[in-house]
């Protein structure tokens, strides 16, 4: 079975929104206003180009993504390997053709399918709803979390609001920066 990461820049009360400076959100770019920058914390997103065999999505991030990462130095390895995007509304039609192969999942079942394929790990970028989807349905294995020393208040989270029995998770790295950005890396525990 392939395991399933979800990656993400978090502010310490869980928003994921607008990280890198999306339009539409107030406190918009929190990863990089006011925030010293230090290349070592983020060092674990070029660690997961290299360890990540696919990346899913759902359609709000890769419409944000597809636009601009083809075409980004930064994220060159991204764009050979297949992307699936979890969507009941994009078609064939909506997807670039500069990103590589990209193939569109309907359902967290077909997710759930995906995982049952050989291959590496699937990284999960963005994709908020989706990953709270995805964490409903039991199928994230591990998380990445670069949580950065903010409360945004407002804005889209990363976890569940599902009443649901407890999840456990067992923290197997982290590291902690001079900026106060803390890397953590926790396997979901079943």
């Amino acid at each position: 079975m392939r395991t399933l990461i979800s990656t993400a820049f978090i502010s310490l009360d869980g928003v994921v929104e607008a990280p890198g400076g999306e339009p539409g959100y107030r406190n918009s770019g929190w990863t990089f206003k006011d925030m010293e920058f230090l290349p070592e914390a983020f060092e674990i997103k070029g660690q997961e180009q290299k360890e990540a065999t696919a990346m899913l999505m759902g359609r709000a991030s890769y419409e944000a993504f597809s636009p601009v990462w083809p075409d980004m130095e930064d994220f060159a390895d991204y764009k050979l390997m297949p992307k699936y995007v979890v969507s009941t509304t994009l078609t064939e039609g909506d997807l670039v053709s500069n990103w590589g192969g990209t193939t569109i999942l309907r359902s967290l079942d077909e997710v759930a399918a995906l995982k049952e394929t050989e291959g590496g790990p699937i990284i999960v970028h963005g994709s908020a709803a989706l990953t709270r989807s995805l964490a409903d349905a039991d199928l994230i294995d591990r998380y990445h979390l670069l949580v950065f020393p903010l409360l945004l208040g407002a804005g889209k989270r990363l976890f569940s609001y599902t009443d649901k029995d407890t999840q456990k998770l067992k923290l197997v790295e982290h590291e902690v920066y001079a900026n106060g950005i803390q890397k953590n890396v926790l396997d979901v525990i079943r």
